[in-house]
């Protein structure tokens, strides 16, 4: 019988070297694009589970402008089975909230889904949010950094989720929303057939109107929060060296740095 699996992916800058102008503005005009590095890890996953499921069905959807299609189309190439890319005009400025809203209408479209995938978060705003986000909007269990599927059925998936202290192994009843970190597995490369087969694939376009979403709640002005200002990351300094002959030379003068600093 097999699982619908829909992966959420989105276009972003393929280059690190991401400017930010004068008012804190990130500028990506001009810059090549392709999809999410983090995307790619939930693509491989979705494909690992759809063959190891019988009858499995994977779907690619992005949220975004319409040169979207591109990402949607590359994922197309590794195995991934039809694509869909939801764009509006409405959504220019959605933030996190209203993003998750978008998606979550889409994925209610596509009506049969039992489990969403998400990258552990985008390189552009690096919020991370978009799991825990759209797993409430659909009222489904949801973890993030997972890092290794245990188990996939048809009715639950089992995880391993990393902790700061080490894993927690969680199992979740379908439908469910998953968020995977890089370390789960080492995305595949397309082969020939595939790419011939994804330039050729037609991507459904969704308007606004197609997945019934209120314009209020969509775009800048439907979005309670916004960005105000981007800084770059402040270079990190020298450090500070502790010496000692021994290890207790070492403590005692890490404390008297401490105090120095009015640490302790």
């Amino acid at each position: 019988m097999g699982i619908h699996i829909a992966v959420c992916v989105k276009r972003t800058p393929s280059s690190a070297s991401v400017a930010i102008d004068g008012n804190g503005q990130i500028q990506t005009a001009g810059l090549p694009h392709g999809i999410n590095p983090f995307d790619e890890y939930a693509v491989e996953e979705a494909l690992r589970i759809k063959e190891k499921i019988e009858g499995s069905k994977v779907t690619i959807l992005s949220a975004g402008a319409a040169e979207s299609e591109e990402v949607v189309k590359a994922a197309l190439a590794l195995g991934a089975d039809e694509g869909i890319v939801v764009c509006d005009p409405a959504f220019d400025g959605s933030d996190t909230m209203a993003t998750s809203l978008i998606l979550g209408k889409a994925i209610e479209k596509l009506g049969d889904v039992k489990l969403v995938l998400f990258g552990k978060q985008t390189n552009d705003g690096e919020s991370g949010h978009m799991t825990a986000l759209v797993g409430a909007r659909l009222g489904r269990p949801s973890v993030s950094a997972v890092r290794k599927v245990v188990e996939s059925t048809e009715d639950a998936i089992t995880v391993e989720r990393a902790m700061d202290d080490g894993a927690d192994t969680l199992k979740l009843a379908l439908p469910a929303v998953v968020g995977v970190s890089k370390e789960i597995n080492e995305p595949r490369l397309p082969s020939l057939k595939g790419k011939m087969k994804a330039k050729k694939a037609v991507i459904a376009k969704w308007s606004a109107a197609d997945i019934g979403a209120d314009a209020a709640l969509i775009g800048k002005d439907g979005s309670p929060t916004s960005v105000v200002k981007m800084e770059p990351v402040p270079s990190r300094g020298a450090g500070t060296v502790i010496a000692g002959e021994t290890p207790e030379d070492l403590a005692k003068n890490l404390v008297e740095k401490l105090k120095e600093t009015k640490f302790i």
